[in-house]
């Protein structure tokens, strides 16, 4: 950068809208509702309202996984949260979830309701409330944790930071990307040191910390998010590749990720899930033709 181009932060800072990139309609520098908006409520205690990027996968596979089990109380109601259109700026959005961000769960189970934001804290009130994919046992149980937090930590610099400034910045400048990109193979080689002796994250069993990585750098490995494969060189990451194309070939990971969404091919697409029902139109999906 040459210097009559050098950026010189000013001395008070000031928002401005249209220096955004391509979420800058959504993104800005205060919180709270914009909006009256009535959120729909449905016939099952559990109410989550998502989006199907990763974090809200998350939550998806989560609760498929405790059907599965035969957990029958985990009967959820998903509503799309529009976040191009601000849905979650919305005053009922926000009264479950004050950060106005994807997922939020409400558990009208409980006498008042119980809110429930942020995607960790999402799978660890599941994962006690059904008593499933939790480790007991307090060593196992700090790994799983460990992993879990790792994913909470790590994952903004994945999405927030290596897929904004190469994927959907207004423009693109050599040292974010660089500097994010070397962080993010920097997580992948933690994640591939770590599975290359082990099944699973933690050990033989398949737990909450799986589902939260999965999420974000199964997509990463899998399928090319930010079309970053090649820049990155995900390939050479061969446990992570391993580990994740068994998560997804769960049943219950398959219907997750395509709950809530509303992009890619029709028949893959469940923008609302009330029952199991509502995946029928989909049961002939091959996870071979992703």
């Amino acid at each position: 950068m040459s210097e009559e181009t050098k950026y010189v932060p000013p001395e008070v800072w000031k928002w401005e809208k249209e220096n955004g990139g391509k979420f800058s309609n959504i993104n800005r520098p205060i919180a709270g509702a914009t909006k009256e908006k009535v959120l729909p409520v449905g016939e099952h205690p559990l109410q989550l309202h998502s989006l199907a990027t990763p974090n809200g996968v998350k939550v998806t596979v989560m609760l498929e996984e405790l059907l599965a089990l035969g957990k029958t109380d985990a009967e959820y109601d998903a509503y799309l949260v529009d976040i191009n259109a601000g849905d979650q700026f919305g005053s009922d959005f926000v009264a479950i979830n004050p950060n106005s961000k994807i997922p939020a769960l409400l558990d009208r189970s409980t006498s008042p309701p119980t809110r429930i934001f942020e995607s960790g804290a999402i799978l660890v009130y599941l994962a006690e409330k059904f008593d499933a994919f939790y480790p007991k046992e307090p060593s196992a149980r700090a790994e799983c944790m460990s992993w879990l937090m790792w994913q909470m930590g790590s994952a903004p610099f994945l999405g927030g930071g290596f897929g904004h400034f190469y994927a959907y910045a207004p423009e693109k400048y050599e040292y974010p990307i660089d500097r994010y990109a070397m962080e993010v193979k920097r997580q992948l080689d933690v994640l591939n040191r770590n599975l290359s002796n082990r099944r699973f994250l933690c050990g033989d069993d398949y737990t909450i910390a799986d589902m939260a990585v999965y999420a974000w750098y199964g997509a990463l490995v899998l399928h090319n998010i930010y079309d970053s494969a090649k820049f990155l060189e995900v390939a050479s990451y061969t446990h992570v590749i391993r580990w994740a194309k068994e998560i997804e070939e769960r049943p219950a990971v398959q219907r997750g990720l395509r709950v809530n969404k509303r992009w890619g091919p029709e028949e893959r697409q469940v923008p609302e899930r009330h029952s199991a029902k509502d995946f029928e139109s989909a049961k002939n999906f091959d996870i071979e033709e992703q």
